[in-house]
């Protein structure tokens, strides 16, 4: 099963973030990454950007309307994510308990639901699996060494 660890923290963590050594947080990141891939378990993650540099697409009104970061008042802030392969939910949350984050953050993870947990018999899901399949053969072919 596939589960996806969202870092999430509140402004005063990414203020805090703000003020402690790059080095040492870049550190504490490599090395919990690196646990994630020798294991086995780490299928891709990636961290974002500063809030001020995204935007919000609202779709509560038709045209949908955009807004540029920062979004005012936030209690939360998705800063980024790792999505791991586990055995079970209580694999994932020992995982996401190793992760070097701290006061005012918070790891939600979510299983992320694969092909089969939808109707095999439907054209879409037919037509994903397809396209998958297309842009697997794209990548094998741009990387062949791996």
């Amino acid at each position: 099963m596939k589960y996806m660890l969202i870092m999430r923290s509140n402004d005063q963590a990414v203020e805090d973030y703000e003020n402690l050594d790059f080095t040492e947080v870049i550190a504490a990141m490599g090395a919990y990454n690196e646990s994630l891939i020798k294991a086995g378990v780490l299928l891709g993650g990636e961290g974002l950007s500063d809030a001020k540099e995204g935007f919000v697409v609202d779709f509560d009104s038709t045209p949908p309307v955009i807004t540029d970061g920062p979004y005012g008042e936030t209690k939360e802030l998705f800063n980024g994510f790792w999505i791991i392969q586990a055995s079970s939910p209580e694999e994932a949350a020992e995982w996401a308990k190793r992760c070097p984050l701290g006061p005012g953050s918070k790891l939600e993870v979510r299983r992320v639901n694969e092909l089969e947990d939808f109707p095999q018999d439907n054209e879409w899901i037919q037509k994903e699996a397809g396209w998958r399949a297309e842009a697997e053969g794209r990548l094998s072919a741009a990387n062949p060494a791996e």
